[in-house]
């Protein structure tokens, strides 16, 4: 891996945190749309799989410095479900439809399994309770990557000027 690329993922994890920490809005309880999902896409588009790293560090540095709920092993793992399942079908695919597919299944296993398991086992929730509201998170967060992905569509080429890639 070469220094600009070590550089860009440090920069879209910033901003990955810097979204996600001031770029909330809360749907209810602790469930909100996550605006840092829009980069996280945009990381999943130029990096692939390296791209993971933008997802979970991020929301890793995000929930231990910003969230009022302290860090959660669950979003991060439900992370990086999502950027190993479409990490490198984002990179190399070039039809929009397989990306939005593999969004929305990326996301759905990341939230509605691997986060609802998480949560389930470590704070002994019954199901039926989390469930739903991972239903909502995983909506949430499915319309705001799959922007993320429209914006990577229609700016990416600009994207790929600045950084090199």
């Amino acid at each position: 891996m070469n220094t600009k690329k070590i550089v860009t993922l440090g920069m879209l994890t910033a901003l990955y945190v810097v979204f996600s920490a001031f770029l909330k809005f809360t749907l209810f309880s602790n469930i909100m749309v996550d605006l840092g999902y829009i980069v996280f896409t945009v990381a999943l588009c130029m990096f692939g799989l390296w791209g993971t790293v933008v997802g979970v560090v991020g929301c890793a540095l995000e929930s231990i410095l910003f969230s009022a709920y302290g860090f959660s092993i669950s979003w991060c793992m439900a992370n990086l479900a999502i950027g190993l399942i479409c990490g490198d079908v984002l990179l190399r695919n070039k039809f929009a439809f397989a990306k939005a597919f593999v969004i929305v299944i990326s996301v759905a296993v990341g939230m509605l399994v691997v986060k609802t398991a998480i949560e389930c086992y470590l704070y002994a929730i019954p199901l039926v309770v989390k469930i739903p509201k991972n239903a909502v998170a995983f909506a949430a967060d499915t319309v705001t990557m799959l922007f993320g992905l429209a914006f990577y569509q229609i700016a990416g080429d600009r994207i790929r000027a600045i950084t090199g890639r």
